[in-house]
């Protein structure tokens, strides 16, 4: 096992789509690729709109985060300050988070999912999708023998871009 892979040898960046019912994945890429026809349909200032927006999109790991830390900060300041009762919201809460760091799942995830909530890798293909459209890898692929080869450092700045 390396860095980049789970006890069973799941890849991290797919954890939360293996665990993901398949007819919200189905939902999710086909939202994913609609978005993708219709910038590609309208030229280049759409997409450089849609790239933007790509910038703002928080992805599901973020956002179980964010409502995470919401629940167990509220239901901690309303044990001290209200009813001890409110304890119990982080202790529930933040158990789910621990679950969903070792195992990629938690109870609030496939609410998210069927809501649109996306991975950081599912916001990324769209990204470089938008790109290759928009024609940021021209002059990047495999060049014939003796030809120059694009340096690392272009390839990154196209995929930055």
């Amino acid at each position: 096992m390396d860095d980049h892979t789970t006890p069973g040898g799941v890849p991290d960046a797919d954890r939360v789509r293996e665990s993901t019912a398949a007819e919200v994945l189905h939902d999710i890429d086909e939202a994913t690729a609609a978005r993708i026809d219709a910038c590609a349909a309208q030229g280049r200032d759409a997409i450089d709109r849609r790239l933007s927006e790509l910038d703002g999109e928080s992805d599901v790991e973020r956002l179980l985060e964010i409502n995470a830390s919401i629940l167990a900060l509220g239901g901690l300041s309303l044990g001290v300050l209200a009813d001890r009762r409110w304890l119990i919201l982080p202790g529930v809460v933040l158990p789910f988070l621990l679950q969903h760091g070792v195992q990629g799942w938690c109870p609030p995830l496939p609410v998210m999912r069927r809501l649109g909530a996306r991975t950081r890798a599912e916001i990324d293909a769209e990204r470089v999708a938008l790109k290759a459209l928009r024609g940021d890898f021209e002059g990047l692929g495999h060049a014939g023998a003796g030809a120059a080869r694009p340096r690392a450092a272009d390839v990154l700045a196209a995929v930055r871009a």
